[in-house]
């Protein structure tokens, strides 16, 4: 089977840890439930994401070279 994580076209997916999410939170005054969301259904997603993870996903840009978003995963 594909692994579809692999995929050139796919950006990074990285599950942060307690303090970086902290941090992540406190730069964007949000709350964790007020982060865009993904599921856990999603094949990008690392195989040892769970519900409640924080995702930081980097994409390539054409305005900036890269781009950050974060993503809290649900069911």
């Amino acid at each position: 089977m594909v692994n579809v994580s692999e995929h050139t076209l796919v950006p990074d997916h990285t599950i942060l840890d307690e303090p970086e999410v902290e941090d992540v939170l406190a730069e964007y005054d949000v709350e964790r439930v007020n982060l865009p969301k993904i599921r856990t259904s999603d094949p990008a997603l690392p195989d040892e994401a769970e519900v409640g993870d924080v995702i930081r996903i980097v994409r390539d840009s054409r305005t900036t070279d890269t781009a950050v978003v974060y993503r809290l995963v649900i069911e």
